[in-house]
C-alpha cells in the first residue's frame, strides 16, 4: 500500500484529516514516510542538505561555543547536549571529534545525547557515531514518542533519559545505547538545526482552517472554523490571512518549544533555522512559506508525491522565543547565521576551518565552502539562530562569541 493509499485509509475511517497529520504522515510514517523512506536522502546528492553537509567547519565552530557555554555555566563536572533531528549525525560526530581534538576538559564533561524518530535515519546514526556509543559518550535516545509526552509525564527532577525509559511504547533495545544515566540537575544544551520548520503546521485562509478530503482522483481540500487555539496563534504571534492568502500556524512546533524549555534544568537552547519574525509578516513578508522540495527543486504542490518529497514551513521565531521566555528562559536578540559563525570564528581567524589544510588549493577548497556557510548569497542570511538560557547570568550569556559579531554590528529583535 502507497502511503497516498494509506491517507486515503485513513480519511475514510476518521473523516478529513488536518494539514498537520497529513504533513505528519508525508514526513514521519515509520516505513513510508519522508524521512524514513532513504536515509541517502540527505547530502549534497540527496534532497536537501544542512550546513553538516557543506564542512566539518560548522560543528567545529559550535564545538568551540559549546566549550564556551560550558565555561560560562562554571565548568561543570558533567554537561549533557540533546540534538534534535540529528540527521545521520554528521553533526554530532563533528563537535564530538573537534572537542576531543580541541577542547579536552569540555570533553570529558560531555555526553551527547541524539533524539531522531526515522528509524532509517537511526541505523545511519549507529553507524556513524559507533565509536562514540561504544565508548558510551553519545546515546541513541528512544525517540517513538515526541517531547510533549515526555514533557507533560515527566516529574521536573527525573533526568531526560529516566523519562524516556518510561515512556509506553516499544523497549529500548541494548544497542539503542539509551540506558546512560546523567543526573537531573546536570546542565544540559538542546541543539536544533533545521528541526523546526520539518514540524507539521496547521494551514488558515479566510474561509478557515484546512481539512483534507477524498476526492474523485485527488485529495480534495474542505475547510472547518478555526479552533480557539489557532485563533489565538494569529492574534498573538502572527497576522490574520487576508483573501486568497494561506498563513501557517505551527502550533506543533509551540509545543516542542515549551516541552524542551521545560526539559532545561540549567543551560541553553540553540536553534537554527530559516525563519522570520512577527515584525516582518506585520511588514508583509513571510506570509504563506509552506514549500515542497524534491531533489533541490521547489515543487509548489504538497500533494504531488505524498512520502518522496520535503514539506516545510518558515519558522516563526517571535513565537518560540515567546513561548521560550513563558518557560523561565532569557532570550537574545536574533541572529544571522553569518553573524554567529563569524562572531565564533573571528577571534581565532577561523583556525577551526583551515588547521588541517596542508596544501594552497586546500585552503581555497574550504574558503569557498566557508563563504557557503556565512555569505548572503549562500546559508548565512538565510537561516537565523535563536539562543535561549535558563539558570546563568545573562551578563555572561551575551558575552559569548557567538553573539559578539552581531551586537557590534547592531542587534536584531523580536519586536511586536
Amino acid at each position: 500500500m502507497t502511503l497516498r493509499e494509506k491517507i486515503v485509509q485513513e480519511i475514510r475511517e476518521c473523516g478529513p484529516i488536518p494539514f498537520s497529520r497529513y504533513m505528519e504522515l508525508c514526513l514521519y510514517h515509520p516505513e513510508l514516510g519522508y524521512y524514513s523512506r532513504h536515509a541517502e536522502q540527505f547530502g549534497k546528492s540527496g534532497g536537501f542538505y544542512t550546513s553538516s553537509d557543506v564542512h566539518a567547519v560548522f560543528g567545529r565552530l559550535l564545538a568551540r561555543q559549546f566549550d564556551e557555554m560550558w565555561r560560562v555555566l562554571g565548568s561543570p563536572e558533567q554537561i549533557e547536549i540533546l540534538e534534535l533531528g540529528p540527521g545521520r549525525g554528521l553533526f554530532a560526530q563533528d563537535v564530538l571529534d573537534w572537542s576531543g581534538k580541541k577542547f579536552s576538559e569540555f570533553f570529558r564533561a560531555l555526553h551527547y545525547s541524539l533524539l531522531e524518530r526515522s528509524p532509517a535515519l537511526r541505523e545511519r546514526l549507529q553507524s556513524t557515531l559507533d565509536r562514540h556509543f561504544k565508548t558510551d559518550k553519545a546515546s541513541l535516545l528512544n525517540d517513538a514518542y515526541d517531547p510533549l509526552t515526555l514533557s507533560s509525564r515527566a516529574e521536573p527532577s527525573r533526568s531526560l533519559r529516566e523519562r524516556l525509559g518510561e515512556v509506553e511504547g516499544p523497549a529500548v533495545s541494548p544497542q539503542d545505547h539509551s540506558q546512560t544515566a546523567i543526573a537531573p540537575d546536570v546542565p544540559l544544551i538542546i541543539f536544533a538545526n533545521e528541526f523546526f520548520d520539518a514540524l507539521p503546521v496547521e494551514i488558515l485562509t479566510t474561509q478557515g482552517a484546512l481539512r483534507l478530503a477524498e476526492g474523485n482522483e485527488h485529495l480534495a481540500e474542505t475547510w472547518v472554523a478555526p479552533s480557539p487555539e489557532e485563533l489565538e496563534f494569529l492574534d498573538r504571534h502572527s497576522v490574520h490571512p487576508e483573501e486568497g492568502e494561506r498563513i501557517e500556524v505551527p502550533l506543533a512546533a509551540q509545543g516542542y518549544m515549551e516541552a524542551v524549555a521545560r526539559l532545561v534544568p540549567r543551560g541553553f537552547i540553540l536553534a537554527i533555522d530559516y525563519g522570520y519574525t512577527r515584525q516582518e509578516q506585520l511588514a508583509g513578508r513571510h506570509r504563506g512559506t509552506l514549500a515542497a522540495y524534491r531533489q533541490h527543486s521547489e515543487s509548489g504542490n504538497p500533494y504531488e508525491a505524498p512520502g518522496e518529497q520535503d514539506i516545510t514551513a518558515h519558522v516563526n521565531f517571535s513565537a518560540l522565543a515567546d513561548v521560550a521566555g513563558q518557560q523561565g528562559m532569557t532570550v537574545q536578540p536574533l541572529l544571522t547565521q553569518s553573524q554567529f559563525l563569524l562572531g565564533i570564528g573571528e577571534h581565532s581567524q577561523f583556525l577551526d576551518a583551515f588547521e588541517e589544510c596542508r596544501l594552497p588549493q586546500e585552503r581555497a577548497k574550504v574558503a569557498l565552502q566557508l563563504k557557503h556557510l556565512v555569505t548572503p548569497e549562500g546559508m548565512g542570511e538565510t537561516f537565523h539562530v535563536l539562543l535561549a538560557s535558563k539558570g546563568v547570568a545573562n551578563e555572561k550569556v551575551v558575552g559569548l562569541s557567538g553573539l559578539g559579531f552581531g551586537k557590534r554590528r547592531g542587534d536584531s529583535s523580536f519586536a511586536d
